[in-house]
């Protein structure tokens, strides 16, 4: 797995303190981007939280998201949450170490009361200190929240006296831009009261359970009343629960908790699906969403590759991109207006730019928020798997366009057949087509191809009978899936260093699918 360090300095530990007859939480910040550029410690809040408890132990939620991981628990994880300032809310930011939990507490303006909210984003300080701090904050004493330094510190500061070095894996800069876009296609599916909220997710098992001994069997839920019905068929009308262990950080806001709300696709095929479970709290809301099983990160699902193999979405995103303003949510038809595109094309855009880290999804509202996530914008890109291979392939030649709507892909020994749908969506008959059926994105051979159209709108299409003797000869087999795996990518034109290419289209050697 690629990853490197990514080195964070604070000015000081965030703590609790005691202030004037109640306590003050100060939230450090690292270095991130603000409307007037980069920054070294942003402040973007000095005020009260209307909520005080609910407000501490959402926040130690989503730091217990970004400290856990589901899946192979025995290896480490630390990323310190991202606070994002949208000019009249926060919202702080997690994945977990094994990319299948995203986090996020919206602190909406009815939850803060005090200065004008700033805008940007950076990485907050969540140290152990504090997190035992915030455990034993009880009663109702007034809560001032400072997100970055005070003036006193920001005149008097000579230099970081809290620096960091974190792992920060290629695949948890993908699980954002992922979860991004799984999330835009969600809705509403069910709502519940406080009260039954409460019985629900107490309910739940704590611990992972497996079917016969192995795989974890899916669980699903299904509106019955004013509650849900676990069930352990994906029933019509069901919403599936993959790993309700992983919901157990909303254990700590469940005694503030005033509704729950769950979201995911419309319609399934019985397969597990993702889905976003949202708790809403005083003036704050806080959403877990999990990928399809614990074992799969929401890096993996390919959802943003078609957006990445268009030059058309790249030029749309550097448009789009220049007229977001930290809104807390982004109007796509005003975006539409203003850039001259139709709203698919500023939808595929946004995409785009999730890969950048630059929007996220809030399922509550139905929208996107404008945000720039303080990592490499274009790593998770350039480290795509899928990604890299398909260019590969099409540095190599290994593309042939035929006239019927296929196309012939070589990769290694192998040869693939690529044929094009009504609507435009690419099967192959890869391992990983007959394997995902196109529920995880296009392999990188359909890429490819995807690519190769592109190509071809300013380059004359490559004549198949020029080829003669590369593509195999039509057979009624031709769309019948390989029973065996592709042989391995030849990595001469691939990164090495940055790509495990006998992980492309494949599970990883730890178990975790890319």
């Amino acid at each position: 797995m690629s990853r490197s360090l990514q080195a964070l300095a604070y000015a000081r530990p965030s703590a609790l303190t005691d202030h004037g007859g109640g306590h003050l939480l100060g939230l450090e910040t690292s270095g991130g981007l603000t409307p007037v550029g980069p920054e070294a410690h942003p402040q973007f809040f000095a005020g009260f939280l209307s909520a005080p408890q609910a407000a501490a132990r959402g926040l130690l939620a989503v730091a217990d998201v970004a400290a856990a991981r589901y899946y192979q628990r025995t290896l480490r994880a630390s990323l310190d949450p991202v606070v994002t300032a949208n000019g009249d809310r926060l919202r702080f930011e997690s994945f977990s170490g094994c990319c299948g939990v995203y986090a996020r507490l919206d602190v909406l303006p009815d939850g803060l009361d005090g200065a004008d909210t700033g805008h940007g984003t950076t990485n907050v300080d969540v140290n152990n200190p504090l997190r035992e701090a915030l455990s034993r904050l009880t009663g109702d004493e007034p809560l001032h929240l400072r997100v970055g330094p005070d003036e006193l510190a920001v005149t008097t500061l000579d230099g970081p006296v809290v620096e960091k070095k974190v792992p920060l894996p290629d695949r948890w800069l993908r699980g954002f831009a992922e979860a991004q876009v799984v999330t835009a296609g969600f809705d509403l599916r069910a709502e519940l009261s406080a009260a039954e909220a409460v019985r629900f997710l107490r309910s739940l098992p704590r611990a992972a359970g497996t079917a016969g001994g192995g795989r974890r069997a899916p669980l699903w839920v299904v509106p019955a009343g004013r509650t849900l019905r676990p069930t352990t068929r994906p029933v019509p009308g069901a919403v599936c629960l993959p790993g309700p262990e992983r919901l157990a950080a909303l254990q700590r806001v469940l005694r503030h908790a005033t509704g729950l709300r769950v979201y995911g696709p419309a319609g399934h095929d019985g397969a597990a699906t993702a889905a976003a479970w949202e708790v809403m709290l005083p003036g704050m809301r806080l959403t877990l969403t999990l990928s399809p099983d614990a074992s799969r990160g929401f890096s993996g699902e390919g959802g943003v590759l078609e957006a990445l193999a268009t030059d058309e979405a790249a030029a749309d995103a550097d448009l789009v991109g220049v007229l977001l303003a930290w809104e807390p949510r982004v109007d796509v038809a005003d975006l539409a207006d203003q850039s001259g595109l139709s709203t698919e094309r500023v939808r595929a855009a946004l995409v785009r730019l999730g890969t950048a880290g630059r929007v996220g999804y809030d399922t509550a509202e139905a929208g996107y928020f404008h945000r720039e996530l303080p990592y490499d914008a274009g790593r998770a890109e350039r480290h795509n798997p899928r990604l890299v291979a398909a260019r590969a392939l099409l540095a190599d030649g290994a593309v042939v366009r035929h006239e019927d709507s296929t196309a012939t892909v070589r990769s290694g020994e192998r040869r693939y057949q690529v044929r094009e749908a009504p609507g435009g969506v690419l099967s192959c008959t890869c391992r990983w087509w007959a394997d995902h059926r196109g529920r995880r994105g296009p392999c990188k051979h359909a890429l490819a191809v995807r690519m190769a159209a592109r190509d071809s709108a300013t380059l004359p299409a490559r004549d198949s009978a020029a080829v003669a003797g590369t593509a195999p000869s039509p057979s009624p087999s031709a769309a019948v899936p390989t029973a065996t795996a592709p042989a391995p990518l030849n990595t001469a034109s691939v990164n090495t260093a940055s790509v495990n290419t006998a992980s492309v289209n494949a599970p990883s050697a730890s178990g975790e699918t890319l």
